[in-house]
């Protein structure tokens, strides 16, 4: 509410403004009765508020390897985003990402840059599950960028993200690869917390990869829900009626990597499909809620050959 205030100001002044000119015998309305250019100028004023009260973030990390270590190398913070590592430098550094925002709205802009160096090991994840709330119309928008060098390899593990109905999501996922690089990511969306009785009935998501290895396009994707989401989701082809998915890519990935989920058919709470081609695998996954997913998401990892989960996802 403390964003309105300014708005209300002008409307306040906008009106006894009227009144006086009313008194002075300059304007035949009514008392309190605004003009047509003030109330224009009001909504202008609420647009200009409601787009100053946004937040904004921005991280640029660069993590390089010396000695057998993964260091920081360059780290910029900005807005609502920050990045915290819990641990010393090791052989794989682990980065944590903070949002201070609380949750992400419309409107609101994130832009995430990792950079991973010759050699270096970075695990990235997040302090919590990220929250995308409801929107008057505005998208909230999401660009991350990963570059992964020679001999380097980036885990991106962040914790789910719940989107509330009516949000709208604009996310973009764009990794360059050298050759020999490995990259193992695994991204999360839950409709709804279903311990509340929630229910995502109307919104947008727009989930865009790209991902290149030595320039080349090995895998590109994008996912787009839009309007009545929980019917789609109720489709037999789509969801069937599960609220929680998720997308696990590994580079290099093979048959071996297939065989190995494979293996778990029987463990999953939900439903699990994988494939391998262009030298990477892809694991998709659907589960009715979010500690489903949570579940089936640790299986997978595990078989991807992830030796331990982030610490924050054991809490």
């Amino acid at each position: 509410m403390a964003g309105l205030v300014p708005a209300i100001h002008v409307l306040r002044a906008g009106c006894e403004d009227v009144d006086a000119r009313h008194k002075a015998g300059h304007d035949d309305r009514k008392p309190g009765t605004c003009s047509t250019m003030t109330v224009a100028t009001i909504a202008q004023a609420s647009r200009e508020t409601f787009a100053a009260n946004r937040a904004r973030g921005e991280i640029a990390l660069a993590v390089g390897a010396a000695g057998g270590f993964t260091r920081r190398a360059r780290v910029h913070e900005a807005g609502a985003l920050r990045v915290r590592f819990p641990g010393p430098p090791a052989p794989e550094l682990e980065a944590v990402l903070v949002n201070t925002a609380g949750g992400m709205a419309g409107g609101d802009c994130f832009d995430l840059h990792v950079g991973v160096a010759e050699n270096a090991r970075l695990l990235v994840t997040s302090a919590a599950a990220e929250k995308v709330y409801r929107s008057d119309g505005a998208d909230t928008a999401v660009a991350i960028r990963l570059a992964v060098a020679a001999g380097a390899s980036l885990t991106w593990l962040p914790q789910e993200t719940i989107l509330f109905d009516r949000s709208r999501l604009d996310r973009r996922i764009d990794v360059a690869l050298t050759d020999d690089a490995s990259l193992l990511i695994a991204e999360a969306f839950v409709f709804g917390r279903a311990a509340m009785g929630e229910t995502v009935a109307q919104g947008r998501l727009i989930d865009r990869w790209r991902v290149r290895r030595g320039g080349r396009l090995v895998f590109a994707e994008t996912l787009r829900l839009d309007g009545a989401i929980s019917d789609h989701l109720a489709q037999p082809a789509v969801c069937a009626g599960r609220t929680a998915i998720a997308n696990v890519v590994s580079l290099p990935g093979d048959e071996k990597s297939v065989a190995n989920v494979r293996a778990l058919n029987g463990q999953f709470l939900g439903e699990a499909g994988v494939s391998a081609w262009n030298g990477l695998a892809l694991v998709r996954l659907c589960a009715p809620n979010g500690a489903a997913l949570r579940h089936d998401l640790v299986l997978v990892l595990a078989a991807l050959g992830r030796p331990a989960l982030p610490r924050l996802w054991l809490n």
